[in-house]
């Protein structure tokens, strides 16, 4: 039994989909980052809002990272530094509008 022969186009055709491919690879990937800068500004604003509104003291970051670490093994970045640098980044951007508008322009790369 003979195969049948490929296409003299075919080299062309295997370059656009794997172009198409690594294309939407990217776009995940930025669009995960976006995500992800949301979410730690999110939680940063979570955790000043607690802290000023309602008397929150520092150990509540080192139970939150515990709590957060177990709950997500396989993810990084709650660690006691990682979630302070959120609560400072939140600080540094209060407006939520304008960190949706960069998290925005990430999303438009």
């Amino acid at each position: 039994m003979t195969l049948p022969s490929i296409p003299s186009d075919y080299p062309a055709f295997l370059t656009d989909v794997k172009t198409r491919i690594r294309q939407a690879q990217l776009k995940a990937a930025v669009s995960v980052n976006r995500e992800l800068i949301l979410l730690s500004w999110n939680i940063g604003k979570e955790i000043l809002m607690s802290q000023e509104e309602l008397g929150w003291g520092a150990k509540v970051i080192d139970q939150l990272s515990q709590d957060l670490r177990k709950e997500f093994p396989d993810m990084k970045g709650f660690s006691v530094r990682n979630l302070k640098y959120m609560q400072s980044f939140a600080a540094a951007y209060p407006d939520p509008e304008f960190v949706q508008l960069v998290a925005a322009q990430l999303h438009a790369i």
